[in-house]
């Protein structure tokens, strides 16, 4: 017992106990926090796969509907409800 006595009359080695708590558990930076921190930056990785991943699909979408007008004429019918001027336009909702 004597001999850990001895140790905390030392001003360094209490301050580096101290500081060591102070780094582990009290700062704002504490491990818990660095933790939740890499696991937050792990989904949002997971979600910028997803995206971009989704805008290569809209991208080859996009393309295909430029390039072909009966596409793009049947999109904006369908999305859109857009007609001609010499059509009617139903719309069925179903229940």
């Amino acid at each position: 017992m004597g001999k850990y006595l001895k140790y905390t009359k030392n001003f360094y080695v209490m301050f580096t106990l101290f500081f060591i708590v102070w780094m582990v558990l009290i700062d704002s930076n504490d491990i818990v926090s660095q933790f939740k921190l890499r696991a937050k930056v792990r989904e949002l990785e997971k979600q910028k796969e997803f995206y971009l991943e989704r805008k290569e699909k809209i991208e080859e979408d996009r393309q295909e509907l430029m390039s072909n007008y009966e596409l793009l004429e049947k999109f904006a019918r369908e999305r859109y409800l857009m007609k001609k001027k010499t059509e009617d336009l139903y719309v069925v909702v179903e229940e």
